[in-house]
């Protein structure tokens, strides 16, 4: 892309799956180039998951958007050296191989940090670069269940559950890309790049938020809570008479314009219910009350008479339901890309709104789409160069 607070970036994309192609999504949508290093075979497997449109996987549309694509075998001394190449004209690498997987490859930091002083070389693993699991595997699950995310997900009583969407692969992606942007401003003042160590679980034990101070202050191990929120009421997940509303009520003002909204008056003045620790300590009391009121009216009618009030609350959507809605399409996050086999694409919008965003997004490559265009263009790789680092892998448009 030609516009955008990171058009002057260049990144080299080695990462597949899910949190590294997340990462550089979310750069490319900011205008940054980069170039989806692939290998031979078949690329990212994520192009051979279903569902697929036209028979492009899915997810691989969603995620690698604003992206170009070569095929380069790294294990063979004419594809690294073309990495290299490239290193020397980019800004970022990244990759979510195991540890110490792309150093035996000859393309890891210090090979790149010897081409480009100035390199950004980012690394997305289960657990970092040190420590005693460095080596293990891990996926999106493994990390929701050993950070304690997963035990705080559910209701009371129940097995743990996973988040509903993969936030051990996405929230590494996004710390990533906060990471990268970083050390590309660092890079600004001291001309130098950075090494940048993304471990899925540091990224999991940070989103414990304030349930890791709660209990490294009080000894109490959180459990989960379902709907609702230990420290305020009513606060959580509710059901009205033909389906389910959010509603959060925090502070004694707000308290006073939920009763009456919700014609409870009587409720304030109940002495058990005059602060939000008393409501909380006499929970057991409070909600049932609550809970009876909600089940009188529809959904839409709680929505609009809370609203009214200015009591933060929404319905509980469906993913159908959620991507239909009018402030969604009006920031738009849901947007329609153009395939060159899939066809018109619809994938997720890009969240972070700058000034000069760009409003428009090229559809995800196809395999080695960019292969010619990115050798012979950006490094002047002759004919018989490029044969040579493709062999019998797609080159790209001729």
């Amino acid at each position: 892309m030609s516009s955008g607070a990171l058009s002057h970036v260049r990144v080299l994309d080695l990462s597949r799956a899910l949190s590294g192609p997340y990462c550089s999504m979310l750069l490319a949508d900011q205008g940054a180039d980069v170039i989806k290093i692939e290998a031979p075979g078949g690329g990212d497997v994520t192009r051979h998951l279903r569902p697929y449109v036209n028979g492009e996987g899915v997810e691989f549309l969603a995620l690698n958007r604003n992206k170009k694509s070569i095929v380069l075998d790294l294990k063979s001394e004419s594809g690294r050296q073309a990495f290299l190449d490239l290193v020397a004209v980019s800004d970022v690498v990244l990759e979510n191989m195991r540890p110490g997987v792309v150093d035996r490859l000859g393309v890891g930091y210090a090979a790149a940090n010897a081409v480009n002083p100035r390199i950004v070389y980012c690394s997305i693993s289960g657990f970092g670069s040190s420590g005693p699991l460095r080596d293990l595997p891990a996926y999106d699950i493994v990390v929701q269940g050993m950070s304690g995310t997963m035990s705080l997900t559910g209701e009371p009583g129940r097995p743990p559950v996973m988040m509903g969407p993969p936030m051990g692969d996405l929230a590494a992606g996004v710390f990533a890309a906060l990471g990268i942007t970083t050390a590309l401003t660092a890079r600004g003042q001291t001309n130098r790049g950075r090494y940048v160590d993304i471990s899925m679980l540091d990224c999991q034990i940070s989103l414990l938020a304030y349930f890791g101070p709660w209990y490294m202050a009080t000894g109490e191990v959180p459990q989960p809570r379902g709907g609702g929120n230990p420290r305020l009421v009513p606060f959580g997940v509710f059901r009205a008479r033909d389906a389910y509303i959010t509603v959060g009520v925090l502070g004694e003002e707000p308290w006073q314009r939920f009763c009456k909204a919700a014609e409870l008056d009587h409720l304030l003045e109940d002495p058990r219910f005059a602060t939000n620790e008393l409501r909380s300590e006499h929970r057991a009391e409070l909600l049932p009350v609550v809970e009876r009121a909600f089940l009188g009216r529809d959904a839409e009618d709680w929505i609009r008479r809370l609203r009214v009030a200015d009591i933060p609350c929404g319905p509980v959507n469906t993913v159908d339901r959620a991507l239909a809605t009018e402030q969604v399409h009006h920031r738009n996050m849901v947007v329609e890309t153009h395939h060159p086999v899939a066809g018109a694409v619809r994938v997720l919008g890009n969240p972070v709104k700058l000034s000069d965003s760009p409003d428009e997004f090229l559809p995800a490559p196809t395999y080695g789409q960019h292969t010619r265009e990115i050798l012979s263009g950006l490094l002047g790789y002759t004919d018989e160069e490029v044969a040579k680092v493709v062999g019998s892998e797609p080159a790209g448009a001729r």
